[in-house]
């Protein structure tokens, strides 16, 4: 039998169709191609890290998270995280207790500032968590007062001085109970680099949350060109003392006489080939109970081949000198890292590395890689069993801390214009 269609027909179908209601605001909305129709396929899992930046941390894929801080901020017994926004506004995620992060407006007020780089600690001595940014192109460092309930107050006209600043580092240098600031700075200019001078800010003991700029009267005078800060006690005299990480300068370390005042002893580090080092960390990687320093370095800040990017190890011979031994302990390779970070991702009791990787010239994110350490400072590349596969990105520097309550260290890893990844420790 053949349907026949009449114009009567036909007209009266179009008269119904025309007739028909509008659209609601009941009507359902489209389906979003995100998760419509189809399995989530979950990533294989790895060893020692679930990624849980899909369903843990707010999306952000082209955000430049420079550096971060795990700090409980809101006093509910919860790490929160604090992250560095270079070109943007510096952010705070508050943590529900299992690791799922909400972003919190506004908390650091609403200026856009080339920000590098985030510390905390409690600088007025009330029993709150304090933060203490540093900016770049700018030049406009920022601190501000927790309340311990999750508020800040911006307090930056209580620093005593502003530079190009790309370092930073806190702790008690001169020993009198107060937290200081050292911040590491740089002189780059369209006209090449200019002179720089890192600044020491000494916590006042009398008005504490107030800063003494004792840069001139107690760091060494030079050039710095600073990209990267650690404290650690590296002469094992019970003060802290300084290492300095640069892009254009041999690399630095400053011993402190116990008061915060430092003398150069970059004598005593085996700097055998040029560097463009853009972090610094110092971990006891060997297990002999002295510190240890490993340089993060990269080829170009996203240029041409130029350095060796590869990482570089000093041991400490137990006689005040720092021996390059990366050929026989390191993996190696020819990624730029920005950074890494020590942590015992496999519960041994030894510190490994997770070290951020990036394809210089290109500026190609890459997967995070992940470096076993043996006990003895020997390292092995285990980023295939260590790392998901989706936890690709340009790492930035990496912020860590138990934020789910479970007793082992997650890490955040900054991604510069890409997503910002949270790792779970299983």
């Amino acid at each position: 039998m053949h349907l026949r269609i009449t114009a009567l027909t036909a007209a009266l179908l179009a008269s119904g169709c025309a007739q028909q209601p509008a659209a609601t605001a009941s009507t359902p909305s489209p389906p979003n191609p995100a998760a419509h129709a189809f399995d989530l396929i979950h990533e294989a899992p790895s060893k020692y890290f679930t990624d849980a930046t899909a369903t843990h941390v707010p999306m952000a894929p082209q955000l430049h998270a420079t550096d971060s801080v795990f700090v409980d901020v809101d006093n509910d017994g919860h790490l929160d995280v604090v992250v560095s926004v270079e070109h943007g506004v510096n952010r705070l995620y508050r943590n529900d207790g299992t690791g799922k992060l909400t972003y919190v407006p506004d908390a650091f007020g609403t200026t856009a500032r080339d920000n590098e780089h985030v510390r905390a600690a409690d600088f007025n001595g009330d029993g709150n968590i304090d933060v203490v940014f540093v900016a770049e192109a700018d030049k406009r460092h920022q601190l501000f007062f927790g309340d311990g309930k999750g508020g800040f107050t911006d307090v930056s006209d209580r620093l005593p001085a502003h530079s190009q600043g790309n370092g930073l580092a806190v702790g008690d240098l001169n020993g009198d109970g107060h937290p200081d600031i050292f911040i590491g700075s740089t002189g780059e200019s369209p006209q090449g680099l200019q002179p720089a001078r890192n600044l020491l800010f000494l916590n006042d003991p009398v008005r504490p949350g107030h800063f003494i700029d004792a840069s001139a009267s107690h760091l060494p005078a030079g050039d710095d060109q600073t990209e990267g800060v650690a404290i650690a006690d590296m002469n094992d005299d019970g003060h802290l003392d300084v290492l300095l990480a640069s892009p254009s300068h041999p690399n630095r370390l400053l011993l402190n006489d116990g008061t915060g005042r430092f003398v150069d002893a970059t004598q005593q580090l085996d700097l055998r080939v040029p560097m463009e080092t853009r972090e610094v960390h110092v971990a006891d990687v060997t297990g002999d109970g002295k510190p240890d320093i490993l340089f993060f370095n990269i080829t170009s800040n996203n240029g041409a081949w130029e350095k060796d990017p590869q990482t570089r190890l000093l041991v400490n011979d137990g006689n005040g000198r720092f021996v390059d031994e990366t050929e026989k302990r390191l993996p190696t390779h020819t990624f730029s890292s920005w950074a890494g970070t020590v942590v015992d991702f496999n519960d041994d009791g030894a510190p490994d590395l997770l070290v951020g990787a990036i394809q210089v010239p290109g500026f190609v994110p890459l997967q995070l890689r992940a470096w076993q350490n043996d006990g003895n400072g020997t390292f092995t590349d285990v980023t295939l069993d260590a790392v998901p596969g989706i936890t690709v990105g340009r790492s930035w520097s990496m912020g860590q801390g138990d934020l789910n309550g479970d007793g082992r260290t997650d890490v955040l890893v900054g991604g510069w214009g890409t997503q910002a990844r949270l790792l779970l420790s299983k």
